[in-house]
C-alpha cells in the first residue's frame, strides 16, 4: 500500500508506520499553524460521523493525501478528549463504513493485504474469499441477519466461503472493532487544552445530537415514561451497539404503537453497525403493518423470555407489558403523583 491507501486505510500498522516517518514532531500536530489544516479536517471528521458519515475524500497529490492521513490521528486525540462513550461508537462506526467503500474497490492483493494487518489469511480467488471460521465468527457474530450464522454459510474443512462484497462487510467490522477498543487514547491535558476551541465544536454537536431524538423524533411522544427495557434498547441503539433481533422488534413494535413514525425509527436504527436502509425500512413497515398484519409489542413474559428485561424498577412489579407502563406512567406524571404510589 501507498500513502494514497493509507489516507483511506490510516487505521493499518502499514499508515501508522508511514506517519512515524514523517519529518515532523507530534506536538507540532496539535500546535503549529502549518498543521491548522489537518486540525480542521481532523474536528470535520469526527463532526461527520456524529452527523452523517464521513464523506469520501480526493486526494490530487501525496501532500493532500499526507494531510487526509494526519487528520486521522488528530480525529481520534479529539474523540478521546471528549471520552464520549455514545461518540467513541459513532466515529468509530463512522470511519468503518467510509474503510467498506475503499476496501470495495481493492484489488486482490491490496484486500489480502489488508486481511493480514487483521491477523486475517484469506485465500482469494476472482469471485470468492475463504477464511477460517473462527476469524468469520469474530466479525460476523454481531450481524444479526438469519445470512450472516454460521450454519447458513457454505463451510468445509473449517473454512467459510465468501463473496467478496460479504468479506468487505467483515472488513469493515473488522476495522470497526478495531477503532472502538483503541479508544480513548491516553491524551496529556495540555494537548487537550490546546485543541479546546476545537473541542468546544464537537461537543456543541454531540448535545444537539442526542437530543434530537427526544426532541424532533418524539414529538408527542413522552421519553420520560418509557420503561426500562426499552430505555436500554433505546440508548445502546443511539450508541450505534447492534440489538439482538428480538429487541430490535421489541423496540420497533413498541415505538410504532406509541405513535412514533417510522421516518423516526429509520433514523434510530442508522448508527447500527449493520444498518441496511432498504432491509431495515421493510422491517420496519411490516411491524407497522404493511402486509395486514399489525405487531404489538412483546409482553414482559416475553422480554423476560429473550433475556430482554433490564432495570426493573417499583412500576415494573406492577404491570406485565411495557405499553401498560408507559400507559401508567403517563397517567401518574400527569396526576402529578409519585411513581411508586
Amino acid at each position: 500500500m501507498d500513502v494514497f491507501d493509507f489516507a483511506s486505510l490510516p487505521f493499518v500498522n502499514g499508515a501508522v508506520k508511514y506517519v512515524e516517518g514523517l519529518d515532523f514532531k507530534l506536538d507540532e500536530l496539535f500546535s503549529e499553524r502549518a498543521f491548522e489544516q489537518v486540525r480542521e479536517r481532523g474536528k470535520g471528521r469526527v463532526l461527520s460521523a456524529i452527523g452523517e458519515g464521513l464523506t469520501k475524500e480526493v486526494f490530487s497529490d501525496r501532500v493532500s493525501a499526507e494531510k487526509e492521513l494526519l487528520s486521522y490521528p488528530v480525529a481520534r486525540i479529539l474523540v478521546s478528549c471528549i471520552n464520549d462513550s455514545y461518540l467513541i461508537r459513532r466515529y468509530a462506526l463512522a470511519e468503518a463504513k467510509s474503510a467498506y467503500e475503499k476496501v470495495k474497490g481493492l484489488t486482490d492483493d491490496g484486500l489480502k493485504e489488508l486481511a493480514l494487518d487483521f491477523n486475517i489469511e484469506p485465500e482469494i480467488n476472482e469471485r470468492q474469499v475463504i477464511i477460517h471460521f473462527t476469524d468469520y465468527i469474530s466479525y460476523a457474530n454481531v450481524i444479526h441477519e438469519p445470512k450472516w450464522k454460521l450454519i447458513n454459510r457454505n463451510m468445509e474443512h473449517g473454512r467459510v466461503t465468501l463473496t467478496k462484497e460479504d468479506f468487505s462487510r467483515i472488513m469493515e467490522e473488522a476495522v470497526r472493532k478495531r477503532i472502538e477498543s483503541s479508544l480513548p487514547l491516553v491524551v496529556p491535558p495540555e494537548i487537550c487544552a490546546s485543541l479546546e476551541n476545537y473541542l468546544v465544536e464537537i461537543r456543541n454537536n454531540l448535545v444537539a445530537r442526542k437530543s434530537e431524538f427526544s426532541i424532533e423524533e418524539f414529538k408527542e411522544i413522552m421519553p420520560d415514561c418509557f420503561p426500562p427495557c426499552m430505555v436500554h434498547a433505546l440508548s445502546n441503539a443511539q450508541a450505534g451497539v447492534n440489538l439482538p433481533h428480538s429487541m430490535r422488534f421489541a423496540l420497533t413494535s413498541f415505538l410504532l404503537n406509541i405513535g412514533m413514525n417510522t421516518e423516526g425509527i429509520m433514523e434510530l436504527f442508522k448508527v447500527s453497525p449493520d444498518f441496511d436502509e432498504e432491509r431495515t425500512r421493510y422491517q420496519v413497515m411490516h411491524i407497522h403493518g404493511a402486509t395486514g398484519t399489525t405487531y404489538t409489542s412483546p409482553s414482559c413474559a416475553t422480554m423476560t423470555t429473550y433475556g430482554n428485561c433490564f432495570g426493573k424498577d417499583v412500576l415494573c412489579g406492577r404491570i406485565s407489558h411495557p405499553l401498560n407502563y408507559y400507559r401508567k406512567k403517563a397517567w401518574i406524571l400527569k396526576k402529578g403523583k409519585p411513581v411508586g404510589n
